[in-house]
């Protein structure tokens, strides 16, 4: 199901004070690429990451590829950063980005 506006601005408010969980060098996608993209995105939901290449088609090629491989979405591309969100099923409340931010909202 795809997300909202609203929803989308929320994860930008709360995707702007992160660091780049994720760094992709300009060698591009590789497996262990993907395996911590996996695990970021399982354990934090909404993570941003840097795209080190300096042509902007290529870090788009690459940020669509990406998304595609771990089913992902992107919520926000500026320069070299991304904000990307996937919905678990059962997110860790300590370490999602998203129940954290509720949370501290309490």
């Amino acid at each position: 199901m795809p997300l909202t506006t609203s929803q989308k601005q929320q994860f930008k408010a709360i995707g702007h004070h992160l660091k780049p969980t994720v760094i992709i060098s300009e060698n591009g996608v590789s497996e262990g690429v993907i395996s911590e993209l996996e695990r970021a995105l399982t354990d934090h939901e909404l993570i941003k990451i840097k795209l080190a290449s300096n042509d902007r088609e290529a870090r788009g090629e690459i940020l669509i590829e990406l998304c595609e491989l771990v089913r992902a979405e992107v919520i926000q591309k500026i320069g070299k950063m991304a904000l990307i969100y996937r919905k678990e099923a059962r997110p860790n409340p300590k370490l999602s980005n998203i129940l954290r931010h509720q949370a501290s909202k309490i």
